[in-house]
């Protein structure tokens, strides 16, 4: 039996071993999809305890405590630090099954030199433990993703983003991870959600010209992603809920336009066709000017209302959504692709029900541009477990060219996040190695190398053209 996580952790097989410490292990991180703060990243942020660098913010903790009966309180409220941090080692031991355990553990080993289990008996002297290590020169935000090997992180933005701290990290020679801002233009596709007016009054400012007609928030849009191109923006994202592909004429585009600036209520079928011509207009822009294009679909947004309307959105009360997505996105890709406007394409969607035809999908649509030009993007949300991990790499590996694959990301809000992708290596090299070992692809160290780094960093390397 193995000790938990010893430093052969989920390597089962000698194969796996070898591939994980010769090949994986020290292979430095792309992370193309964040929520980190570009301005905290600038400032160098130093975190005030264990609380604000490890609960701040954190929704998949905040689950967990949730249903260990927490009161909110002590995991959005005015709790003292200390007493949130007590409240969340109270409830770890129970998430057996749950990559939060490992996740945590994963974290406070390489992170803090902490080698234990974080309990109830022992929050007292790991709080004590980790305050006095955020203390240290390498503990900042900088420190930590120094520390973490990242050579790349993609932030989230928003197109009236400034980006002013993007530009400033730029122009700072003694940091050497390139942040790049990612353009995420949902909340001016959203006609049918509250704030959209709002939202496109600022867009305006933000471009010196009124927005009254489809073809001025085309150039809007199309303005600020050449801003986006000229700070360094590698990508866009699209969190759409639910894929959307709906045909209107113009004058019905023109129509559902201006009653949404009259702030009239847009029927969900009208704002459809809305959402798919911004987007593919957005998609032929992002082939000119060479961005990838994200897409992530089937999650339903805030289904308790009472919550929602307490404390907001992205506080962990989201969850996985029906799935009526998959012929949409087949039809936006076919359009995309007839009129020659397909970008580098990753896809995400949270039901894992969707592996299958996303990986069907995308080798109907792939291009010379680059290997692996659509993507079947990591398990995402609350797939990014060791059972999602595996089903979505088995599921790429059977229907497409595993090996082309881009890896992973920590789509966190944390710092500390990194050890996820020390997390999936694991699991990627522990699957590959049953393979070898059952004799289903040959013990060849060279072959096995190019596929295992190649996952882990080249291929996102050369996907996004750094």
């Amino acid at each position: 039996m193995q000790t938990f996580l010893n430093e052969d952790f989920l390597l089962s097989t000698e194969t796996a071993k070898k591939l994980y410490h010769s090949f994986a292990e020290t292979q430095p991180i792309i992370d193309y999809h964040c929520h980190v703060s570009p301005k905290e990243i600038y400032e160098d942020k130093r975190f005030s305890d264990m609380t604000e660098i490890w609960l701040g913010g954190d929704h998949y903790k905040w689950r967990l405590m949730r249903s260990n009966g927490v009161d909110e309180y002590y995991i959005t409220g005015d709790a003292p630090a200390y007493e949130k941090f007590f409240k969340f080692a109270e409830a770890l031991p129970k998430a057996i099954g749950n990559p939060m355990y490992h996740w945590c553990h994963l974290e406070l080993k390489r992170y803090f030199g902490y080698n234990g289990i974080l309990n109830a008996e022992t929050a007292p002297a790991v709080w004590e433990l980790c305050n006095a290590k955020l203390k240290e020169e390498g503990m900042s935000a900088r420190g930590i993703i120094k520390q973490s090997g990242v050579k790349l992180i993609g932030t989230t933005d928003d197109p009236i983003d400034s980006l002013e701290y993007h530009k400033l990290i730029r122009e700072d020679e003694s940091f050497d991870t390139v942040v790049a801002p990612s353009f995420r233009p949902d909340k001016a596709l959203n006609i049918d959600k509250a704030g959209w007016l709002d939202y496109i009054r600022k867009l305006s400012e933000v471009c010196g010209y009124e927005i009254n007609s489809i073809a001025s928030l085309k150039k809007a849009l199309s303005d600020r992603i050449d801003y986006f191109a000229s700070c360094g923006c590698k990508a866009s994202d699209h969190g759409l809920d639910f894929m959307v592909y709906a045909e209107a004429s113009d004058e019905d585009l023109e129509a559902v336009l201006a009653r949404g600036l009259a702030g009239e209520t847009v029927p969900s079928a009208e704002a459809e066709a809305f959402k798919t011509s911004l987007l593919v207009h957005c998609a032929k822009e992002y082939v000119r000017v060479g961005f990838a294009m994200q897409l992530h679909y089937n999650c339903l947004r805030n289904p308790n209302s009472a919550m929602f309307a307490k404390i907001g959105p992205d506080t962990g009360f989201d969850c996985i959504g029906p799935n009526d997505g998959c012929r949409k996105l087949a039809s936006l890709l076919d359009r995309l692709y007839r009129e020659n406007s397909l970008p580098r394409t990753i896809i995400y969607s949270l039901d894992a029900s969707d592996n299958a035809f996303i990986d069907t999908i995308i080798g109907a649509f792939q291009g010379t541009e680059v290997a692996g030009k659509l993507q079947h993007g990591s398990a995402w949300w609350f797939n990014d477990n060791k059972t999602g991990m595996r089903e979505q790499l088995i599921s790429l590996a059977n229907l497409s060219l595993l090996g082309n694959f881009v890896g992973m990301l920590t789509d966190s809000r944390s710092f500390l996040s990194y050890t996820r992708h020390e997390y999936f290596r694991r699991i990627l090299c522990a699957l590959i190695g049953e393979w070898v070992e059952n004799g289903e692809y040959p013990d060849d160290d060279s072959a096995l190398a190019d596929i295992v780094r190649g996952i882990c960093y080249e291929n996102a390397k050369r996907y996004f053209d750094l």
